[in-house]
């Protein structure tokens, strides 16, 4: 018998997939569609290690059981390439970003093709391709059209080693990801994105639109919108025009509010720092609160510190009373207004915060079920020592103070989110270029359409110039420029977007990868869209996918798209952990490269390992024992084809292999469906041991007495439902069969309904003392309809036909003895 060779199997075939456009998809075909997407990588130097592939075998899983089943399937892959983790390998690396972009795409490429997918090469997309970008931008100029880019000035984090701002997912703590430097925030001149217009949208569409999402991403999504209904209160400053707005949920207990506390970052601080008696201690907070991360400052458990205004007091407007001014670091400027109102009575962190700097304390809610006033009551109840409102509940108190701050001009009911508009900006070079120019007369004028692609300057320098601009401002030829409105000198936007803007439509490039006259063609996204199946890091929960949605609501707003919502079913992939259980990575020394995994064991193993390993959105740990498992099951499979096709192929299965194939045939079915990719590849291993257990010389001299016999069409069967895990060895197989068109135009198979119910059972037929055949008959049967099945099975007929049966001992559920005579 020959030997499973994966190197010379897995070679032939992804070169004939590749020669034959097997996966290429043809639009214009008349099947149903389905768009399996994955979270698209960016292609860093370090290149694929076996955690990345996960997700990509699972949607190739699918897309393969699809095929099988009819469809037009759709299963891109492209590159997130723009970005501050390509430019930092970059600059580490003394490369130009493209060079390297480019370099590491063919590294990841390779990689990728050598695990055989089914993605359709002809679709590959990049975020730097001028040609896709040039529909990044015009998203942009789009929603600057309507409002909703703008220019704020906004506080940012800040690298002084790096010199350049950073976004939160390139901290660890409040440490820079790549040169362990504290990092501070300072406000500078950003553009926005207004995502808080479509925050209800956001919200109520995860419910409304009916999609198949893990119930725990839609919460990560309710939870980062925030969305909470409450009261917008101006405290007035005394002696000052100035107000400080707060925001609150339990205006119900204003009368108990004895100190307001403002965000290091409150612009009102600084402008009125010549009334602050104190300012130098001031300052020194502010600047150590600065280089502390928002992780850090909300931590509940920590002990809470802050500074008092000297010479500074706000006026509670119910009761007008002064009270105290504090900055303080639990408190964020992107949350809420960046200002509270403090009611220690009424409020845990409140209550030890006063106790601390010894600030009154008064109740002003007390229990319903209490005549007694508590200290540090949270819930609702009956307002006390509350004026007007003092003896109504919580409730109708909300109401009523929320309508005499309206009437009284001092605020109102609100809405408000957690989520903030999108800081749109970096001060970076390796970004798209963000299409405005600024001019003295006309303001910010948008760069032509038919200009479009603004592409990035030739460079020799890319480095960070340290000083808040990107390194885009010192190069005037491109800079300086006309005002294509007025016609006087303007200068560029020297700003480039951030990574996640490629990533928020990259979708729909991938319907029409090619089309330069539209961002899509509205008949190809009105057949592709939404997406079917999106699998990715549970890492992009929030951010990526609240970023990918808000621009599809845009662009359904404005009639480029024809759905609410790009991605009707989402699943998360767990990590694959270092064989320690740590998270692998470089720094614990703990990387398996899937290359190493593909020469030593095949590609068919490494999928079939990482589909098998556990719960496929659960964390597992790398086991090389366990891919040395997964290898022997596929050798197992090889030399049962082998055996069987040496030997001899039987015309009809056994009949227990039959029952066993058609519940193998609907559990895989079903968990593939599922996502339960381990326990369906489970029961390929159960089937391949049942039927065939002994080694080949065991086998060969017993296989007649056994009746262990598989045909040729069960065994393509078999191979057909182990194709989407292991398809390289599945199409070698198939060949070697005699077909002449690839396993993946064939059918996936079907099974009789019957022979999987539980209540069957193995009935054995004795004649004349010797066992012939073992009949499946439901529980129960009658002696007729057992006897019926006897006469009509190839086994036993032989002995029938010509004789006569002259005595039967039935024993139910057992045997059928048949004594004849010729």
């Amino acid at each position: 018998m020959s030997k499973y060779d994966h190197k010379k199997i897995e070679k032939k075939w992804q070169e004939i997939w590749t020669e034959t456009d097997l996966y290429e998809v043809k639009d214009e075909e008349k099947k149903p569609k389905f768009y399996a997407l994955d979270m698209f990588p960016y292609p860093s130097g370090e290149g694929l290690h076996v955690g990345h592939p996960k997700g990509y075998i699972a949607t190739d899983v699918i897309s393969r059981l699809k095929m099988l089943q009819g469809y037009k399937v759709l299963h891109p892959m492209g590159w997130d390439a723009f970005g501050l983790p390509a430019e930092n390998y970059a600059i580490e690396n003394k490369i130009h970003p493209k060079i390297a972009v480019d370099k590491n795409i063919d590294i990841f490429k390779k990689q990728l093709e050598s695990i055989g997918f089914t993605y359709d090469w002809h679709r590959e997309i990049k975020t730097t391709d001028p040609k896709y970008f040039k529909w990044t931008q015009w998203i942009f100029l789009k929603m600057f059209e309507k409002g909703l880019a703008y220019e704020s000035y906004e506080p940012i984090i800040w690298c002084p080693s790096c010199k350049t701002s950073l976004a939160n997912e390139d901290l660890e703590g409040n440490r820079c990801e790549r040169c362990d430097s504290e990092v501070i925030r300072k406000p500078m001149k950003q553009w926005m994105l207004k995502i808080t217009a479509y925050a209800d949208r956001l919200l109520e569409d995860l419910d409304k639109e009916n999609l198949d999402w893990e119930e725990q991403i839609k919460e990560q999504q309710r939870n980062w919108i925030g969305r909470s209904y409450g009261t917008e209160i101006d405290f007035s400053i005394k002696g000052h025009k100035q107000k400080i707005k707060v925001f609150t949920t339990r205006v119900d207990t204003i009368f108990g509010c004895t100190y307001v506390v403002l965000a290091p970052e409150y612009e009102l601080i600084r402008e009125l720092k010549s009334s602050i008696k104190n300012w130098e201690k001031v300052e020194k907070y502010i600047k150590a609160a600065q280089k502390k991360s928002e992780l850090e400052r909300a931590e509940l458990q920590k002990d809470k510190t802050g500074v008092k205004l000297e010479g500074l007091s706000a006026i509670n407007p119910f009761n007008k009373e002064e009270i105290p001014i504090f900055v303080a670091d639990y408190v964020l400027v992107h949350y809420g207004t960046g200002a509270v109102m403090a009611v220690p009575a009424h409020d845990e962190r409140d209550f030890e915060f006063a106790k601390k700097y010894k600030i009154d304390i008064k109740t002003s809610i007390k229990p319903e079920s209490n005549n007694n006033k508590i200290d540090n009551f949270i819930d609702d109840g009956i307002l006390v020592d509350s004026g007007e409102f003092s003896g109504i509940t919580s409730e109708k108190a909300r109401k009523k103070m929320a309508v005499w701050l309206e009437r009284q001009k001092y605020g109102g009911e609100k809405v408000n989110y957690k989520m903030h508009d999108w800081v749109f900006s970096r001060q970076r070079y390796w970004g798209e270029p963000i299409p405005v120019i600024h001019c003295e007369e006309c303001g910010v004028v948008p760069v032509p359409e038919d200009e479009l692609p603004l592409i990035l300057p030739e460079v020799e320098k890319y480095e960070p110039t340290g000083t808040g601009e990107s390194p885009l401002a010192v190069i005037k030829d491109w800079v300086n420029i006309e005002c294509p409105k007025c016609g006087i000198p303007a200068k560029r936007e020297t700003n480039t977007m951030p990574q996640w803007a490629g990533s928020s439509w990259y979708f729909l490039r991938y319907i029409d990868p090619d089309n330069d006259k539209k961002l899509v063609d509205p008949k190809k996204e009105k057949e592709w869209m939404p997406v079917d199946l999106y699998v990715g890091g549970a890492e992009h929960a929030t951010r990526h996918l609240i970023y990918a949605r808000f621009w599809h609501k845009f662009l359904y707003d404005i009639g480029a798209v024809s759905t609410r919502e790009p991605f009707q079913k989402l699943i998360h992939v767990g990590l694959v952990d270092g064989e320690d259980g740590r998270k692998m990575g470089k720094r614990w020394n703990n990387v398996v490269n899937p290359d190493e995994v593909i020469e030593k064991y095949g590609a068919d193993s490494l999928r079939t390992y990482e589909m098998f390993m556990g719960p496929f959105t659960q964390n597992i740990a790398w086991s090389t024992d366990g891919l040395k498992g997964t290898r022997r099951f596929l050798e197992k499979a090889y030399s049962m084809f082998e055996f069987w096709d040496n030997f001899v192929w039987s015309e009809n299965s056994n009949t227990e292999i039959v029952v066993k194939l058609s519940k193998t045939i609907k559990k895989v079915t079903e968990d593939i469906e599922e996502f339960k990719f381990n326990t369906a590849i489970s029961s390929l291993m159960e089937l391949i041991n049942s039927i065939f257990q002994t080694d080949e010389e065991i086998k060969e001299k017993n296989i007649k007495a056994s009746g262990e016999w598989i045909s040729k069409i069960d065994f393509e069967k078999f191979l057909v439902i182990l194709s989407p895990f292991a398809p390289h060895l599945a199409e070698e197989l198939w060949g070697k069969l005699g077909n002449t068109e690839s396993i993946f135009k064939s059918n996936w198979p079907g099974y009789d309904p019957k022979l999987i119910v539980d209540e069957l059972l193995t009935v054995a037929v004795q004649i004349n003392g010797k066992i012939r055949d073992q009949l499946l008959v439901a529980r129960g049967a009658k002696e007729q309809e057992v006897l019926k099945l006897a006469r009509e099975s190839e086994k036993t007929k032989k002995y029938l036909e010509n004789n006569k049966i002259v005595k039967v001992i039935y024993v139910p559920d057992k045997l059928l003895s048949l004594v004849t005579k010729s």
